[in-house]
């Protein structure tokens, strides 16, 4: 070929640009950016709207139907969802994938700007978008059993303001310690004796915190800010606000109420291994290599724990960098283990031609990882376990164009005639067989959805390298080879390696290929019940999406029954706690009372604040097994399940998109009676589904609430308003917060107005409660209005802009997804639903739904560019069908692999599936192209199928070893996620490899391809 015959002349220049390739990869390795997980941009966004004391169902037909109205109204939205709950309602809005993620979080916050003037006041608005990167890297507690509250938030915020200074973190947050706030707490009877009514004290206190900025003036040749009253600055100021004026004397705030500084009601508990704590997190900016940012701010929290008391202790609970360096450097030590298997198999080859086909997997990593980073990718653990499959895909170029050159050499040719000759006669299957390759992957790299854009730096890896192989193959090698292969010396049939490889094909290969080809009928039929065989035992493995994580880490969420306080909830950890106390396998273990852990996980999105709700994250010791981690969890349930006064989840983390459980029954209606009750049907159905654990009914319970009943004619006969009454109930229970203060220390302070009352609001907040007319005169809450209690649900949800209710389950250790699923799915379908209400499945199922849809219009464009490359290859259909009759043959491999080591067949096992399809078709047209190019010189049929079959059978072996001794260490690896790629790749070569040299043969005897005979 002209690019293989100028780079050996041009052997400087060729020399040069090898160099450069090597120093340019190097340089690039080491500063390349690096994340645990890929970088994904879902156009997701979640809009929390919190409304405190408000039911669900008011907070439903307040909040929630108007802004669902106005965002499915909005272009390119796929889903809209809510869950609303006391006080809360959160929605989150999904965008078709691959929107632009910066403009759609525009046209959220527009649209919710939009909208807010016409929703209720004193609600909190928060916008916030999914991103990976916005998972914290970085968890810290600072324990103390003992320092005053304001000790460890000065602490926490001087902590954070450091870790803010470095440049690669984002997102520096505290958790665990309620808002500082100047509460106000009014002497209601006081003000109504005196006929102040609160209007006139959130006014004045209002009035009083407007801060106008005054221009500014020109003074001479200066000029000058002008500065009026300001705002604020210190407690004296509000507690001397003048709130009422009466007969010439003024009245103080102080006169009419107790105004200190103090705390929000506390919601949120944090303790680390029991400790009483604060948590400061902290993530990691979209472009930054982690292992570099840990030396950055490593050094920080060091120097900052020296500067504390004695009575705080600073832990690093959780940091991401240690789990990245740790499963990098396991993958460092896979790669190294790869290389060496790789060397080994080289051996037949010799040790020159062993040494130049090594060469060329560091050029061809160098180039993969350098396009790699040119097309925006970094360094995670998809894109290196592509890297580490690549590596015993990328010699094969380099091992068929040596042993070609070899084979020319011990003809009697020169090194540069036999390399000239050898990459002339083998180059164009080179690029054929690179370009089935690449194209074999091309259906990852455009898998839709969130799993696409979470493994397409696997197959990117890959084809990166696939290619850079085949330029070094086509170039550097041939150069290398010209100057390092040696003339013929020793045995003609090589080294011992070599001769007992030729002994094993001419002995056994031939024989077994001369009874093939003598029975080529038989042969088929006994090919097609193998094959028809292996596809049972898919039914036998069965399928599941994403496995679950392998770190050493999961989660125990606490759930006590409904409107439990937080008193309540804490006493039930507290008894968990002790538990993990005594495991011994357990580092550290954070507990998050009336709220999630931070985030630290790509697809958990932590829990909002709920008093009945409990999140413990638990960390294993860094070296613990997923066997042990999974034995662990076993156990833990068994003795948590069922617990008496709540119910204790014990959930590991899974990889892929989040899902809220693997089995979700959706019932969709009107009436909420009647979806409760679908909801506890369906609920029975799990619990009696083999394999369903976990069964969560959100609406299985009706809880309580206390109505104000406003007697309107009373109301309207007294001249008092229904918005007087509601503001005034609000401030006793809740307070109103009237802005935001800060002292002369920069200490910020939210404003709460508030009747006088000890500790959490009991029924006695409604005790001696006076609402004004319009005319100001006072009257007694209870004239106009009574208090009953009614039942309510704890919840409301909506799936595009549906009133629904989901009933999930987890599966238990043993059981198949899938078949877990299919169960549930049997007995839906036989229950009798309502005229109006139906149902849907949800969880892994939504989830494969989304991963795989439109995929199958990417696989079908995928075949036909298949055969178009082997067309073009050949000129022939006949040997374009011959070289795909080799696909079936892996996918019996593949099957045996997947059963004999107890893999299902999951959504990484049909990546390697695909990716087979390649390996296979690239082995097989070495195979067809010699045999053509026989059959061109005039060799009979017979004699070219036997002869083509011997000669290309050892480059065959030899590249099929190289890749199985890449695979081997990523297949006995214990991280779930790739095992099964590698494991579907080894059983696929095996069988191929064995099957192939058998079956191809005598698909071509059997269907030839017209050939053009070389004229003697």
């Amino acid at each position: 070929m002209k690019i293989s015959s100028y780079a050996v002349k041009n052997y400087q220049f060729t020399l040069v640009i090898f160099i450069m390739i090597v120093v340019l990869g190097i340089t690039t390795i080491l500063n390349m950016p690096r994340s645990e997980d890929p970088e994904m941009h879902a156009p997701t966004y979640s809009v929390a709207i919190v409304y405190p004391g408000t039911s669900p169902k008011d907070m439903e037909n307040l909040i929630v139907d108007p802004l669902e109205k106005e965002f499915s109204a909005q272009e390119n939205i796929k889903r809209v969802r809510t869950n609303i709950g006391d006080g809360l309602a959160v929605i989150r809005i999904e965008y078709k994938y691959g929107s632009n993620v910066d403009d759609k979080y525009q046209e959220v916050l527009r649209v919710m700007n939009g909208k807010r003037s016409e929703l209720p006041e004193n609600i909190n608005v928060t916008v916030m978008r999914f991103q990976p990167s916005d998972v914290n890297i970085l968890q810290i507690a600072l324990v103390s059993e003992n320092a005053p509250r304001d000790k460890l938030q000065y602490y926490a915020e001087k902590l954070q303001d450091e870790l803010e200074r470095i440049r690669s973190l984002k997102n520096v947050e505290i958790h665990g310690l309620p808002n500082r706030q100047v509460r106000i707490e009014l002497a209601t009877d006081k003000i109504a004796q005196m006929g102040i009514t609160t209007d006139n004290v959130t006014t004045s206190l209002q009035n009083e915190m407007v801060n106008t900025p005054g221009g500014s003036l020109d003074a001479g040749n200066r000029t000058f800010n002008i500065k009026s009253s300001g705002s604020y600055q210190q407690l004296d100021q509000i507690k001397n606000t003048v709130v009422y004026n009466s007969a010439g004397k003024n009245v103080f705030l102080k006169d009419i109420a107790n105004v200190y500084y103090g705390y929000d009601d506390a919601t949120y508990e944090t303790r680390l291994n029991g400790h009483r704590s604060v948590f400061v997190v902290a993530a990691q900016k979209e472009g930054e290599n982690i292992s570099q940012t840990q030396k950055q701010y490593q050094p920080v929290i060091a120097q900052f724990k020296k500067t504390l008391p004695s009575n705080i202790d600073l832990v690093q609970s959780f940091d991401q960098a240690e789990n990245v360096n740790h499963r990098l450097g396991g993958l460092g030590e896979d790669f190294l283990i790869a290389i060496l298997l790789v060397a080994v198999t080289l051996l037949p080859l010799g040790f020159r031609p062993a040494l130049i086909v090594m060469i060329s997997i560091p050029l061809s990593l160098a180039i993969g990882v350098i396009l790699l980073q040119l097309f925006g990718y970094n360094l995670n653990q998809l894109s290196i376990v592509g890297l580490v499959v690549a590596l015993g895909l990328l010699v094969d170029d380099s091992i068929v164009v040596v042993e070609n050159i070899e084979r020319w050499i011990l003809e009697g040719h020169t090194r540069m005639e036999a390399t000239l000759k050898a990459t002339g006669q083998i180059g164009k299957a080179v690029i054929g067989c690179t370009a089935a390759l690449m194209i074999a992957f091309m259906p990852l790299v455009f898998l839709p959805e969130g799993a696409g854009d979470f493994i397409r730096g696997l197959p990117l890896a890959v084809i990166m390298s696939v290619f850079a192989s085949m330029l070094v193959s086509l170039t550097i090698i041939p150069f290398l080879s010209s100057k390092l292969l040696s003339e013929h010396t020793g045995h003609p049939d090589g080294n011992i390696f070599m001769r007992a490889l030729k002994r094993l094909i001419h002995g056994s290969y031939s024989k077994l290929l001369d009874k093939a080809l003598n029975r080529p009928v038989l042969t088929i039929l006994a090919t097609l019940v193998i094959f028809g065989t292996s596809l049972i035992l898919f039914k036998v493995v069965g399928f599941s999406l994403f496995p679950a994580s392998e770190k050493p880490q999961f989660l125990i969420n606490i759930t006590a029954p409904p409107q439990s306080s937080l008193a309540y909830t804490n006493s039930i950890t507290k008894d968990i706690e002790k538990v993990l106390k005594n495991e011994h396998g357990i580092k550290y273990y954070s507990s998050n009372i009336g709220k999630g852990n931070p985030r630290i996980y790509y697809n958990i999105v932590p829990e909002h604040e709920r008093t009945d709700y409990a999140q413990i994250f638990v960390q294993l010791n860094e070296h613990t097994s997923p066997d042990v981690k999974l034995a662990l969890i076993e156990k833990l349930r068994k003795l948590w399940t069922p617990y008496p006064g709540a119910k204790v989840e014990v959930t590991n983390f899974e990889q892929g998109p989040a899902v809220p459980a693997p089995v979700e029954i959706r019932l969709f209606g009107d009436n909420l009676d009647t979806l409760r009750n679908l909801a506890a049907r369906a609920e029975v159905l799990l619990q009696h589904t083999q394999g369903a654990i976990y069964v969560n009914n959100p609406v299985y319970l009706l809880k309580s609430d206390v109505r104000v009943a406003i007697n309107n004619e009373k109301a309207q006969l007294l001249d008092v308003s229904s918005v007087s009454i509601d503001r005034t109930v609000r401030l006793a229970v809740t307070g109103l917060n009237l802005g935001h203060y800060s002292d002369n220390n920069d200490n910020d302070y939210d404003i709460l107005l508030t009747r006088n009352k000890e500790g959490h609001p009991t029924l006695d907040v409604f005790n001696n409660l006076y609402v004004n007319s319009r005319s100001g005169k006072a009257y007694p809450l209870n004239q106009v209005a009574d208090l009953r209690l009614e039942t309510s649900p704890l919840s409301i949800h909506h799936q595009e802009k549906r009133r629904v209710v989901s009933v999930t389950a987890f599966v238990q250790k043993g059981f198949l997804v899938d078949r877990v699923i299919n169960d549930v799915v049997r007995k839906m379908d036989g229950m009798k639903l309502p005229a109006g209400y139906s149902y849907e499945m949800g969880g892994e199922v939504e989830s494969r739904q989304d991963s795989f849809g439109g995929f199958m219009s990417i696989i079908i464009v995928t075949i036909f560019l298949f055969i178009a490359v082997l067309v073009l290859e050949f000129g022939t259909f006949k040997s374009t069908l011959i070289v795909l009759s080799v696909i079936p043959l892996g996918i019996v491999g593949a099957a045996i692999a997947l059963w004999a080591t107890g893999n299902s067949l999951s959504f990484i096992a049909i990546v390697g599936m695909i990716a087979l399809a390649g390996i296979e078709v690239k082995n097989t047209i070495l195979l067809v192209d010699f045999t053509n190019q026989l059959r061109e010189q005039g060799k009979p049929l017979e004699t070219a199928i036997r002869e083509a079959g011997e000669v290309r059978f050892l480059p065959i072996v030899l590249t099929s070893l190289t890749a199985i001794g890449g695979l081997f260490p990523i297949a006995i690896s214990t991280n779930p996620l790739i095992a099964p790629l590698a494991i579907v790749l080894i059983g696929g070569l095996i069988s191929s490899t064995l099957l192939s040299r058998i079956v191809t043969p005598v698909v071509y005897k059997l269907m030839p391809p017209k050939v053009k005979t070389e004229s003697l």
